[in-house]
């Protein structure tokens, strides 16, 4: 059976519409919100960049501070009611987003998209801990194929929408769209099927870095599960590391325009839908962590290329920017594009069976608890990767070095993550064999 006949089955169809309307309003609102500072809210360009760099960490403190009590509230009640309740969330948020907008509030627009990562913190473990309820231990690889897929078209569509509407400079525009999308989450929403509840009689802390630390600690009770936790969020660092420095990297070394940027983040983004999807294909209907050292070793050799491939000087003005056709013209720069489709597709591949392990290999009563305890280093990963980029490129490192230096500490990480599953794996199999 095809993965995609997942598509037109009640039990996989509304969570997946949900998800992916879901991730397409959040990057629609903040990368209208990104052009709005840049070109229309702010003229000093240090205060854009303070703004713009503050707004990429309020949307991700709410997964630090509100993670772990997603993940007991997860595993407490029953989670298709739950998502419900979230999605609702949703449509007053962007009631207030669309607000914000119309009255061009700057404190306010920022105000509410922590009130969007406060609701995709507790979307988070509700959307990938009821996938195991829903499907087949067969179909896990492919459904999480398929959300990881349409979770990064989602990204990529909504910021360029985003940017789109943001740019023409019509707030209407963005504020009618982030309503309209949020209520049409809500509407899918409401035919996920309803689940068992994990935990009934768990009870909720009272403070949010309890769950936290809790959750972690649920995670490294199984030692496989933990190590695929730090894949999934190793993945993260990386993606976050190419896509910070993508637009960058097509504007000051390839010489490109803003289309020749869109080219890039695209390729990026469905690659790693590409990869996804063939993750899914290559595992059959089992986990097929095989795919996972293939997956890290493909993303190191693609990172190298663009240090050791030489970009062609687009045909173009001294003081213009180069098209997407003048760009695609050096045959060096062709190769360097399909580097990073090459990059995302591997990790695509990296990313789809650890996550399905995590998901497999939790126990019912404390698996979104596990969950929120990934989406807390997930976050985490992320901002680490931010730091060390910032301190790459104050000391001077061209960018190209920087995506050499993430592969090879790619490798480097992957092996010992790797090494430590694979153990586990071998032991735990040893255990289960009968014996003489």
């Amino acid at each position: 059976m095809s993965q995609f006949s997942l598509l037109g089955q009640r039990r996989f169809a509304p969570l997946f519409l949900t998800q992916f309307l879901g991730a397409f309003n959040d990057n629609l609102y903040k990368n209208a919100l990104v052009i709005f500072i840049t070109f229309d809210a702010v003229r000093d360009a240090s205060g854009r960049a303070l703004l713009i760099t503050a707004s990429a960490g309020i949307f991700i403190l709410p997964f630090f501070l509100f993670s772990g009590w997603a993940g007991q509230f997860a595993d407490k009640l029953e989670k298709s009611r739950l998502i419900r309740r979230v999605k609702l969330a949703e449509i007053l948020i962007m009631l207030l987003g669309a607000g914000a907008f119309l009255l061009e509030n700057v404190p306010a627009l920022i105000g509410v998209l922590f009130l969007m990562g406060s609701q995709s913190a507790f979307f988070g473990p509700l959307k990938y801990g009821i996938l195991p309820q829903l499907l087949g231990s067969g179909e896990l690889v492919s459904g999480n194929g398929l959300i990881q897929m349409a979770t990064f078209v989602a990204i990529l569509v909504g910021m360029i929408l985003g940017g789109v509407l943001a740019s023409g400079g019509d707030v209407m525009q963005v504020a009618l769209t982030v309503v309209v999308v949020a209520i049409l989450g809500w509407w899918t929403s409401r035919f996920v099927p309803a689940v068992d509840v994990a935990d009934p009689s768990l009870e909720a802390d009272r403070f949010p870095w309890r769950p936290m630390l809790r959750g972690i600690s649920f995670a490294r009770e199984n030692a496989g599960v933990f190590a695929a936790v730090l894949g999934v969020s190793w993945f993260w660092f990386m993606g976050a590391t190419f896509l910070q420095l993508l637009p960058a990297y097509g504007r000051d070394v390839l010489g490109g325009n803003a289309d020749v940027v869109i080219l890039l983040l695209t390729c990026f983004t469905v690659g790693i839908g590409i990869g996804s999807l063939l993750c899914a294909r290559f595992s059959g209907r089992g986990i097929n962590l095989g795919l996972v050292p293939a997956g890290a070793l493909g993303m190191t050799l693609f990172a190298l290329v663009p240090l050791l491939a030489a970009p062609d000087a687009p045909a173009a003005a001294a003081d213009e920017l180069a098209s997407v056709a003048a760009v695609l013209a050096g045959p060096a720069n062709r190769i360097i594009v399909g580097s990073f489709i090459g990059l995302a597709v591997c990790g695509g591949i990296f990313i789809v069976p650890l996550y399905t392990y995590v998901q497999a290999n939790s126990r019912l009563a404390k698996r979104a608890r596990v969950i929120a305890a990934n989406n807390i280093l997930n976050a985490l990963f992320m901002v680490v990767s931010a730091l060390l980029t910032l301190a790459g490129l104050a000391a001077g490192m061209p960018i190209p070095a920087v995506f050499a230096v993430a592969g090879i500490i790619n490798l480097a990480f992957c092996a010992g993550v790797l090494r430590y599953l694979m153990r586990f794996e071998s032991a735990k199999r040893a255990a289960a064999s009968p014996r003489d």
